[in-house]
């Protein structure tokens, strides 16, 4: 069973072998800031594109599907809880840094 501590990492399409498929640059290199805005740019995405199939829904375009619409609208609140617990996270841990007596 491969579990994955990043939950943004299950939003990546899967290839047919069951590896996941890069699309976005590794972030390894770069540091904390290129992974948190990484991170918000996939999640604003993520949102455009739920957006974006839910006017084409709304709109009764019959290209896109009520399955896909409702997909993306997941993935993007996924994204998004995500990246909130993150931002809650780095709050929390600068606010206790904030308060500790030297």
């Amino acid at each position: 069973m491969n579990v994955t501590t990043n939950p943004l990492e299950a939003l990546r399409p899967v290839t047919q072998a069951g590896k996941l498929a890069s699309k976005t640059p590794s972030v390894q290199d770069g540091g904390f800031l290129d992974a948190m805005k990484q991170a918000l740019s996939t999640t604003s995405k993520l949102q455009a594109e739920s957006g974006r199939l839910s006017r084409e829904v709304t709109l009764e375009n019959p290209t896109v599907g009520l399955e896909e619409t409702m997909l993306a609208g997941v993935k993007s609140n996924i994204a998004f809880q995500a990246t909130l617990q993150s931002r809650n996270r780095i709050v929390q841990a600068y606010t206790d840094v904030m308060n500790m007596q030297v």
